[in-house]
């Protein structure tokens, strides 16, 4: 208890303080699972999926009990980069560069907080999935974006969609990266940033690098440990092998001795995608990925590094658009007072100042957005109310009840209020 104290003291001094001239900048480590819902960890409840690294993780940090985002990639990625609602950046489908559409996300139109990091001399790096702009005609998309280098899942390539784990086709820094037959693409990527820490740390350079897990996205395929083993290919293969894949990395922070000087964010991108509803110690979860409700907007996000407590559970609402504050915060970095940002930085909430963080959270899916205020939440769509006092359990709100009249109270006027924000074509 008095070492949780001194590192919420030291926080505190941190957040108000800001880092010193003296101090050499945090290294960050922003680590994305791909269709990954809260409820898959052990560290939340979840049965049946071995998940020691995350739950170490969880353990030597903060957890977050209800982060929440868009229940699919590309806005919600969009709003971790943008710090920005989806309806706001206004991409609230999958762009679909799996078809080779010619689209791109325009980052002299949007700021990335990776531009912002790496202006103050950090070196910022990608990987994985880059649903953002088809690479075969952007090649320097990754780039534009603020990352120096990348080693991502090239999606597209010479008129058709390319694979993401075995016979993978991936791109680092414009060429295609050469495979074999027993090379699989997670473990590609994890080497290419155990690279990059590796060599920023041997220049005495900062890092910032974002990675994107292509795991456990469909397809079910079988891990090099199924190989291995024997056994079959499964969902919860995939991402207790994601587990291990990040037991791999925060390995080789202690090994270049720059654990004490790294924050580690893990966050899903939306919730697990799966027709099955899944066991937790609180129920079951139902809906995922797709689903404008918990099962695919509520994620997993687990923080731990320097002056951090360890093993706290912090209970206040984060939405994916706090991300990009709350990295720019860590790393000492300045918002330009011109950037349109609906994200709040984390670090009063991680200081112990979690009343005032943020009354809702919302996402969105094609032509319907939500807010959420941790009990009740409200479609723009129909303005439907759905009751989730009893999480996981939801249902639709009798809007009779004075609870829920009281609910509409409230959550209407954000609503209308957001509506102004929504970009049309």
């Amino acid at each position: 208890m008095k070492k949780q104290i001194l590192a919420l003291a030291a926080l505190v001094m941190f957040y108000q303080g800001g880092i010193s001239q003296d101090t050499l900048p945090p290294n960050i480590l922003l680590i994305v699972a791909d269709d990954l819902g809260y409820e898959k960890l052990g560290c939340y409840g979840g049965i049946g999926v071995q998940t020691p690294n995350l739950d170490r993780l969880a353990a030597s940090g903060v957890r977050f009990e209800r982060a929440y985002t868009s229940p699919v990639c590309t806005p919600s990625r969009m709003s971790i980069y943008t710090g920005q609602y989806a309806h706001r950046h206004g991409y609230t489908e999958v762009l679909p560069v799996h078809k080779g559409t010619r689209e791109a996300v325009d980052f002299e139109q949007f700021t990335s907080y990776a531009q912002l990091l790496q202006a103050k001399g950090y070196h910022t790096a990608v990987t994985g999935k880059w649903q953002l702009a088809t690479l075969e005609y952007h090649p320097d998309h990754c780039k534009q974006a603020g990352f120096e280098s990348w080693c991502v899942w090239q999606i597209w390539k010479e008129e058709a969609k390319t694979k993401r784990y075995w016979n993978v086709t991936y791109n680092r820094d414009g060429a295609i990266v050469p495979v074999d037959t027993a090379t699989f693409g997670p473990d590609l990527m994890a080497q290419y940033v155990i690279s990059e820490m590796t060599k920023a740390t041997a220049k005495g350079q900062p890092f910032c690098i974002q990675h994107n897990m292509v795991l456990p996205h469909t397809p079910i395929i079988d891990t090099p440990d199924d190989r291995a083993n024997g056994t079959d290919p499964s969902l919860d293969g995939m991402i207790t092998y994601l587990d291990q894949i990040t037991g791999e990395l925060m390995a080789t922070l202690e090994r270049l001795g720059i654990a004490e000087n790294t924050y580690i964010i893990f966050v899903g991108d939306n919730g697990t995608q799966s027709q099955t509803p899944r066991s937790t110690r609180t129920g079951l979860v139902h809906g995922g990925k797709w689903d404008l409700n918990d099962g695919g907007m509520h994620v997993p996000l687990l923080i731990a590094g320097p002056n951090l407590p360890e093993g706290f559970t912090i209970e206040a609402l984060v939405d994916m658009t706090d991300l990009f504050p709350t990295i720019c915060a860590l790393a000492g970095v300045p918002l330009p007072s011109e950037l349109t940002m609906d994200g709040r930085s984390l670090l009063p909430v991680l200081a112990g100042q979690q009343e005032g963080h943020r009354q809702w959270v919302t996402g969105a899916i094609k032509d319907d957005f939500v807010v959420f205020d941790g009990q009740w939440r409200l479609h723009h769509q129909g303005e439907r109310l759905i009751d989730c006092r009893k999480l996981p359990e939801e249902k639709e709100a009798d809007l009779f009840s004075p609870a829920a009249q009281e609910a509409l109270a409230k959550l209407l006027p954000i609503l209308q209020i957001q509506r102004q924000n929504v970009i049309k074509d």
